[in-house]
Order: structure tokens, then sequence, then C-alpha cells
């Protein structure tokens, strides 16, 4: 992407988040290239903290839902979910521990090739929750052509669709703002890059809300709703976590990036905050899974067993606690 004024100075959205987060407007408080202030250090001691959780959690996640568990429909998706934020979270992870030990970015290849390598998971992901709320949506509300006619490998075609289109995203985004540090503020392809980015993210966005809202109406209004499952609670948490956690950085990164506003401490603060949260978002889905797979199950379960509940698509009774989700299994 371009450059934005804050208040004194650019931000180069060639830079990572971390870069940003040491440009202050105050020109007393200005630090050197790859160093820290007092303002960044709690912040991404947080980031590395987090990080280091969510990427044990994702990790356990992909492995059992890779190797361990037959997959279906949902689990593909929740998969390559595991597998974005993983990503996300190492570069997270490797963009604040480069800040903390006052690494000096070489800005001419890496910076802008390290930044987008971090922006796919992110578009990744958030294209991944998307097309897990519109596919349980269409289970619900079309159930018999969502059995009977709906393509055996939707699932894995899709997941590939989202990475191979969040990766084209990325580098048309970045070859048209420039590779080698350019300015490219009234360059109109740049824009045009920007603008079309943004409004894929909006896009997403908006299919997010109205798949789950249609979610929330079914299962609660009307004379026909359906039982809340596992995979319901599962879908539900993990799309309220993301609107909380992830999405101020989208919104920050994204949109705001474009008006020139002036950067005060209570501004600078919200950026700092957005960048923790989407750690965090990224880091809170595996204690999902597990919250929701053993919920009301006090005995000792393994992890597999565990997972495995959270994705359970029938209601629970009496009789049947672990029945797996009635969705068709992929291979």
């Amino acid at each position: 992407m371009g450059e934005s004024f804050t208040g004194t100075g650019f931000i180069n959205l060639n830079t990572s988040p971390s870069a940003i987060a040491v440009t202050t407007t105050n020109p007393m408080d200005k630090t050197i290239p790859g160093s820290f202030n007092s303002r960044t250090l709690i912040p991404n001691l947080l980031i590395i903290i987090s990080g280091l959780v969510g990427l044990t959690g994702n990790a356990m996640v992909f492995w059992l839902l890779g190797f361990r568990l037959a997959r279906n429909a949902f689990s593909v998706y929740i998969l390559n979910l595991a597998l974005a934020d993983f990503l996300f979270l190492l570069c997270h992870i490797i963009d604040s521990t480069l800040l903390l030990l006052k690494f000096s970015y070489p800005n001419i290849i890496f910076l802008p090739c390290f930044n987008t390598v971090m922006m796919v998971p992110y578009i990744a992901g958030l294209s991944m929750l998307s097309a897990i709320s519109t596919e349980r949506c269409l289970s619900v509300v079309c159930p018999i052509w969502y059995r009977c006619r709906r393509p055996k490998h939707t699932s894995t075609v899709m997941c590939s669709a989202i990475w191979v289109l969040s990766l084209l995203i990325c580098i048309l985004n970045r070859y048209f703002c420039g590779f080698l540090d350019t300015k490219y503020e009234k360059d109109n392809r740049c824009l045009a890059s920007n603008f079309f980015t943004a409004a894929c993210l909006i896009f997403l966005f908006v299919v997010l809300c109205l798949s789950s809202l249609a979610l929330l109406v079914r299962l609660f209004c009307g004379a026909g709703r359906m039982k809340l499952t596992r995979l319901y609670a599962t879908i539900m948490l993990t799309v309220l976590v993301f609107l909380l956690c992830g999405l101020p950085f989208g919104i920050h990164w994204f949109l705001l990036i474009w008006i020139k506003i002036d950067y005060g401490k209570f501004a600078y603060g919200l950026y700092l905050a957005a960048l923790v949260l989407t750690a965090i978002n990224s880091c809170a889905n595996p204690i999902i899974y597990f919250f929701v797979g053993s919920f009301r199950h006090q005995k000792h379960q393994t992890l597999k067993m565990v997972l495995q509940r959270a994705l359970q698509d029938t209601p629970e009774t009496a009789e049947n606690t672990v029945e797996m989700s009635s969705s068709k299994v992929e291979p």
C-alpha cells in the first residue's frame, strides 16, 4: 500500500506493524529505526507471549485434524484456519522479537516481502471464517440441497482458492505500490490496488456478518428454529472473537491508514491495542475449540476426543454425546 500521514510524519505501509509502532508524532520522542520505547515494550511482550501460546495451540489443532481425525466439510476449514493463524502469529512473533532486539530491518527487499507474507494469512483467516459461516448457513437454510447436491470436495477447493487469492491480492498490492520503498501516494494503480483490497475485505466482512446473523435468527427465532449444537457454538464464538479482536487491526491497516489524521497518544494507544488484540484473536481459536469440546464433560478426555466433540453437529442427548458431524466426509 502507499503512505499516509501520522501527524508530523509519514507511515510507510511497506513497513511492518511494529516498525510503524515506533514512529511517534512528538519530535522529542523519536526513536532510531529498529528501537523501542516504553510504550511499545509491553505490547510486543504481550504479542510474543500470546503468540507462543497460540503457536502451540494451532499446531496441535492442525496436527489432530490433519493426521488423527477423519475430515468433514467443516474440519477442512478449521484445519486451514489453524494454519493461517499459525503463520500470522509466527510473523507477529518474529516482528516483535526483532523490534525488542533493536534489529534494523533491511528495507530494500526483506521488509516488503515479510510484510506481504504477514498479510496473506490475515486475509486468508478472514476468508476462512466467512466460508465456514456461509457454508453452515447453507446447510441450515437449504438442507436437502446441501446433503444431496453439494459437490464432494467443496471445502478443499474453497480453501485452495482462498489461499491463492489471498496471496495474489497481497502480491499485486505490493507490486503496484512498490517493492523498493518508493513513494506511491499519488499513483493511480496503487490507489486502485488499495481500494480493491479494502473492497475485498469489506465484502468478506459483510458476508461473515450476514451469514452469522442468519444462523442466529434460525437458532433463536421462528417456529422451525434449530437446536444448538457444539459446532454452532464453535462457529459463533470464533466469529465473535474475531469481530472483537481481529477486526480492529484490519480496519486500521486497510482503511484508517488512508485518512490523514493526527496520531495523538490516544490514537497511538488504540493502534498498539489493535496489534495485541489481533495476536490474541489468532491464539484464541484453539482455546475455543477445546473449551466447547470439553464443556460439561468432566471425565478425562484426550485432546483428539475434545476436538472431535467441538465439531459435533448433532444435538446431544443422554444416549448420544459423542456422535460426530452429519456432514459429508471428505477424503
